[in-house]
């Protein structure tokens, strides 16, 4: 596994810092409302127990399950929920956490799908901004890291279900993903 890996983008100890950080952020920003925070899954489940563990206030959990790029390394562009939110979301501060903002495509969705259900407001957290794949503006609130247009794993990210399990962020070979 580990020689599918180019290169380290971003090491174990970078990542549990910069949460840290956001999870101090949120904590301040966040007292005294009681968000919940909805997890896109599968990408985001190390980096939101993580974040989780790092942030202070009265808070709950849920989490939404969303497919737009299947075994591929491109998103198809067509958004579809695989699981949505247990808890009703009126009047909640609503925290999306997802691990990396690529093209935009899917948190511009999500936006817009949990929006119709009138939460007091939608923050968005990722660890991971990508800016050049962006094909769509969305503005996220708490970025961990921007990182270049390279097809990153690791740390809960995959190509075809597998490297979630590696501690650091890396970037994989191209001709892992372009056979």
């Amino acid at each position: 596994m580990l020689n599918d890996i180019n290169s380290v983008l971003l090491t174990e100890d970078q990542i549990q810092k910069r949460i840290a950080e956001l999870g101090a952020e949120i904590t301040r920003d966040f007292e005294g409302k009681d968000p919940l925070f909805v997890g896109v899954l599968k990408g985001c489940f190390m980096f939101m127990a993580d974040l989780m563990r790092c942030v202070n206030i009265r808070c709950s959990v849920d989490f939404m399950a969303v497919s737009s790029y299947g075994n591929r390394s491109v998103t198809s562009g067509a958004v579809e929920i695989n699981k949505d939110l247990s808890e009703d979301i009126e009047n909640r501060h609503v925290i999306v956490v997802e691990d990396i903002l690529d093209s935009g495509l899917t948190l511009n969705y999500l936006v817009n799908y949990l929006g119709v259900r009138n939460p007091a407001s939608i923050t968005l957290v990722t660890l991971l901004d990508k800016p050049a794949r962006r094909r769509v503006p969305i503005k996220v609130d708490y970025a961990g890291f921007e990182i270049p247009d390279a097809f990153v794993v690791g740390y809960g990210l995959d190509y075809a279900e597998r490297y979630r399990n590696l501690p650091f962020i890396g970037i994989l070979k191209p001709e892992i993903y372009n056979d």
